[in-house]
């Protein structure tokens, strides 16, 4: 099978690496031209890879391709570009929605992929609307794969996939105050990150319990845990990490 990715930035770097660390039997993979730093790295990397002389040729010689362009370059090239039925198309972008997505292919063979950055490394999930068993059967050499069967669900998955950069953030924040009480800034990020991956990890451990269960086991009245929980809901914390989802949410 033939791959062609529309598109060369981080998310459709990243999905081409972990295709070539899994197990998926792929004959060639044709990257468009539009970012040629990032498809020259990755020609260089992996043999199977060709740079198409430009998008019309990519579609031609791909059995699926992948839509990872912005929303704006999205709404303005689709519609130029010619896509037999015979194609399936995997869109990337956040913005567009199922209809006119057809509407600009002028094909019904669509499905719509949030793919995270850690697909690289075949981790996370993977979130499909309007899958098939060929799709799922490929992406589940990436990550874990998670099925919608309505586009308003599926927006709510985009939405929680803002949170990487708040997340970060709070890493960099626990950092930022140890750095300021002596620790030194490289142990200090080492710690936190060991810290909060452990937390992770022991979530995934214990998934047969619900996560509030996670939250009253992980904490003692009057320990610190509860100190700190109760005081980031009386200063509205958490109220207000549901206010941003509500509000990105409203811009799918």
């Amino acid at each position: 099978m033939n791959l062609g990715f529309l598109g060369t930035g981080h998310i459709a770097s990243s999905v081409v690496e972990g295709i070539f660390k899994s197990k998926l039997k792929i004959k060639k993979i044709y990257l468009s031209p539009r970012n040629k730093i990032i498809a020259k790295k990755l020609t260089k990397r992996f043999k199977k890879i060709s740079i198409s002389k430009n998008n019309q040729q990519l579609i031609d010689n791909s059995n699926w391709i992948f839509l990872s362009i912005t929303p704006k370059v999205g709404h303005k090239i689709l519609k130029k570009l010619k896509f037999k039925k015979d194609k399936k198309i995997i869109s990337f972008v956040s913005t567009i929605n199922y209809k006119d997505l057809k509407r600009y292919t002028k094909n019904k063979n669509i499905s719509r992929v949030i793919p995270l950055p850690f697909i690289g490394i075949k981790k996370g999930p993977i979130v499909i609307f309007s899958s098939d068993k060929k799709l799922k059967n490929f992406f589940k050499h990436l990550g874990k794969v998670f099925e919608v069967k309505n586009e308003k669900v599926s927006k709510a998955f985009w939405s929680t996939s803002s949170f990487m950069a708040p997340y970060y953030n709070l890493l960099f924040t626990t950092s930022n105050w140890l750095t300021a009480k002596g620790v030194k800034r490289q142990e200090a990020e080492n710690y936190t990150r060991e810290l909060f991956l452990a937390l992770s990890e022991d979530s995934i451990n214990k998934k047969r319990l619900p996560l509030n269960k996670l939250v009253s086991n992980s904490q003692t009245p009057g320990g610190t845990n509860a100190f700190v929980l109760g005081k980031l809901k009386k200063d509205k914390f958490y109220k207000i990490q549901m206010k941003a989802l509500n509000s990105i949410f409203k811009k799918f």
